[in-house]
């Protein structure tokens, strides 16, 4: 629930005239936030400013993922890809025609490039990214 409403806060937001500083909720947004800080006791205030700068977060955060993803070459994609698909190396370098040893080097550079040491963190750190037109 608090995800939905988050997506919605930035979605109002987004709409607001570039200059314009007021924020301006549509009723079934305002009764969400008033939902939400009913549960938590708390203000609906507090609960906005904390929803804002969640996603303010979470967009840096997938900013980044992206700059790591474009850093990669097509071939570590394509590598990044099929692990996260839960492939293994041998099954991927069936896949790609390429010798497993070869697979191993693309996802070592991978790794190194988001900064993560094994492919188990690796498929965490992309999670909700869908990659089903790799399989």
């Amino acid at each position: 629930m608090i995800t939905h409403l988050i997506y919605r806060l930035l979605d109002a937001l987004r709409r607001l005239p570039p200059r314009e500083r007021l924020f301006q909720f549509d009723e079934p947004l305002l009764e969400s936030l008033r939902q939400v800080a009913q549960l938590e006791q708390r203000s609906a205030d507090e609960v906005a400013a904390d929803l804002l700068q969640t996603a303010l977060s979470q967009n840096g955060s997938d900013k980044r993922r992206i700059q790591m993803w474009d850093s990669l070459t097509p071939r570590e994609q394509q590598v990044v890809a099929m692990a996260c698909l839960g492939y293994t190396n041998r099954q991927i370098a069936g896949r790609l025609y390429l010798a497993p040893e070869t697979i191993k080097t693309h996802m070592r550079h991978a790794l190194r490039k988001f900064g993560v040491t094994r492919k188990a963190e690796l498929r965490t750190y992309l999670a909700d990214w869908d990659f089903g037109d790799w399989k």
